[in-house]
């Protein structure tokens, strides 16, 4: 452990640290015990107490630690092109869609800023990330809409619509018919 994680850092990564020099980054990841998140040695972000640093040869090893990107400097953004953000923002979605999602806890998931992840996942999608998990609890409603007899307030429930209402009138806007409409042309098929 002690040769990838320096206890104590030498005076030249103090200094680095210190003044944000730029020359140091990706040679080596700053992590900050007291807070979890690890950084560039150019980030602008106020210096921690020098004893609680940590040094990292790479951004998969400060991440190997638990510790997690700076929002800031975004360490870990040569890692994962934003290709691989918006797949995996669509990943969590399609996995947790049932659950509240909104756009700072998908952000905080993913280690984004919320602007970054909105701005990032339409301009590859096509749609916010609200919408695609609109879309997918749609999706999910119709499926159980056509292969249960469940209330359609379960529904709702089960697919992350918190109100009833509110799902049949997204449901409607969406497919233009109503749970019900959609449950009875299913039978009539």
């Amino acid at each position: 452990m002690e040769n990838s994680i320096t206890a104590s850092i030498p005076e030249d990564k103090w200094l680095a640290v210190l003044s944000n020099d730029s020359t140091y980054d990706g040679q080596w990841y700053y992590g900050v015990t007291t807070t979890g998140i690890f950084c560039r040695p150019s980030c602008k972000s106020k210096p921690p107490n020098r004893e609680h640093i940590r040094i990292f040869h790479h951004a998969e090893e400060a991440m190997s630690k638990q510790f997690r990107p700076c929002k800031r400097c975004k360490p870990a953004s040569q890692l994962l092109p934003d290709e691989e953000w918006e797949g995996q923002a669509r990943t969590y979605i399609e996995q947790h869609y049932n659950e509240p999602l909104s756009l700072s806890v998908l952000a905080d998931v993913l280690h984004l800023s919320p602007y970054h992840l909105q701005r990032t996942f339409k301009r590859l999608t096509g749609v916010t990330p609200a919408t695609y998990i609109q879309q997918i609890r749609i999706q999910e409603a119709m499926k159980l809409l056509a292969s249960s007899d469940l209330p359609i307030t379960d529904i709702a429930g089960q697919v992350g619509f918190m109100n009833a209402a509110h799902f049949a009138t997204r449901f409607q806007a969406i497919t233009g018919l109503t749970p019900s409409q959609y449950r009875g042309a299913e039978f009539e098929r």
